[in-house]
């Protein structure tokens, strides 16, 4: 069974950095998109970034060219490089993998960009 655990969620200050992690448990047989959602308090989760087993990647418009989604070569571990973070980005990060397993999600790790 595929688990998905984030991890370097914080608090931050406005204009700082932060890098997320996923790792990811057991055999991953080819996924076919790995991703990053987030779901703030009192709205809907979005998709925020992802990428393809091609290595194409997409970004919501508010994230492009602050956030840069990569993955390592064994498609284990998925990071997120957040930077010049503003408060509107304060959410739960969760951590997505679509395959032929299946879905898996992770139990999420929160970023608090705050002055």
């Amino acid at each position: 069974q595929v688990q998905l655990v984030e991890s370097g969620g914080g608090l931050v200050q406005p204009g700082g950095s932060l890098r997320l992690s996923c790792a990811a448990s057991g055999i991953i047989f080819r996924p076919n998109i790995m991703a990053w959602h987030r779901q703030a308090p009192g709205k809907q989760r979005e998709l925020v970034a992802s990428i393809s087993s091609g290595g194409s990647t997409n970004y919501a418009d508010s994230v492009k060219g602050r956030f840069t989604i990569s993955r390592d070569s064994a498609q284990k571990t998925m990071y997120l490089q957040m930077s010049t973070l503003k408060p509107e980005d304060t959410a739960l990060y969760y951590c997505y993998l679509n395959g032929v397993q299946g879905t898996f999600w992770g139990q999420g790790t929160q970023v608090t960009v705050s002055s």
